[in-house]
């Protein structure tokens, strides 16, 4: 049931719980009646084998990590999970990048109450040039001296992070090229059903990349890749678009609504007895090279559904793309 991460030597559950504002779950606020209700869906996911949390420092503008962190500690179970958090970098850090990476990743352990995290990722993009997408990042301002990956590996020696890694939006041939590099451990890419139904041959105008090249590329590299938008923003569920997607300028209500579409042609598709959700889990989890599928939940209800596309997962399908 486990699965390696790349070539680390870790290894993790096929879900993982993403803490993210699709599901909205962490970023709501810190009432009691959320907290309470935190605590019901963390504790099912830990108990239905779920041990990686992904959050990041601008989702809820910290409140996501803080959460993470209360929650983790009320139930005891920091010392029973890992969790990974990000880095997204603004015009205004780029002048001392190493300096704002561990400035950032300080004020995360803090939000999340631990000493270390078991993986930090930059969230900015990646293209050619700087600000050809929102908030993205050139090629150089990774890689030159004294930039995000000297920066990412200067909090790897202070032991405030254990692997490193990256967000797999941009432009194809400025993410490859980071990727290439072979010092990253990790990359969190767009992949879904839609991304096997419907393959798109070139990068989309908000950043998805063709994510089949990609996949072989970090697996010839020992790179673990973690799935996201797995549902699609909610759209592989039939759900309707939550309140972030209304406001986000990365997937936006457009996007959802043109996967909305691609979703309901595929429910005639379904093998009998078979929720759509549960197909999506399966069909991610079958690919060749994914480590672990990032779900947002809202719900213990959403947790059984996603281990049942688990339980759905053909051994022999994994090895026929």
């Amino acid at each position: 049931m486990r699965r390696p991460l790349g070539s680390t030597n870790l290894s993790l559950f096929p879900i993982a719980f993403g803490a993210g504002p699709i599901a909205g779950l962490m970023t709501a606020g810190d009432s009691e009646s959320m907290f309470r209700r935190q605590l019901d869906v963390l504790a099912r996911a830990i108990d239905g084998g779920i041990d990686w949390f992904d959050t990041a420092a601008g989702y809820g503008d910290g409140r996501s990590e803080r959460a993470l962190g209360r929650v983790l500690w009320e139930l005891d179970a920091r010392h029973r999970v890992r969790v990974a958090t990000k880095v997204r970098l603004t015009a205004s850090d780029l002048e001392d990048i190493p300096a704002a990476v561990e400035r950032s990743l300080r004020e995360s352990l803090d939000r999340l109450r631990v000493p270390r995290v078991a993986l930090l990722q930059l969230h900015n993009s990646i293209t050619d040039r700087r600000g050809q997408l929102p908030t993205s990042l050139a090629v150089d301002d990774v890689l030159r001296p004294g930039g995000v990956l000297d920066g990412l590996e200067r909090v790897r020696r202070l032991g405030l992070a254990e692997r490193i890694g990256l967000t797999g939006l941009g432009e194809s041939r400025a993410v490859e090229q980071v990727v290439r590099t072979g010092r990253f451990h990790t990359l969190q890419l767009p992949f879904n059903a839609l991304s096997l139904a419907f393959p798109q041959e070139t990068d989309s105008p908000i950043g998805e990349l063709p994510p089949v090249p990609i996949i072989s590329l970090c697996a010839s590299l020992g790179m673990g890749v973690f799935a996201i938008r797995v549902f699609a923003g909610g759209a592989l569920a039939l759900a309707p678009p939550s309140d972030y997607t209304h406001v986000t300028k990365f997937f936006t209500l457009d996007v959802y609504q043109r996967d909305l579409e691609r979703a309901q042609s595929l429910v005639p598709q379904l093998p009998p007895g078979m929720s759509l959700p549960e197909f999506a889990v399966r069909k991610v989890l079958s690919y060749p090279g994914v480590s672990a599928a990032i779900l947002g939940f809202g719900t213990p209800r959403e947790i059984d559904v996603a281990l049942r596309g688990i339980d759905c997962v053909d051994p022999d399908e994994k090895m026929s793309h």
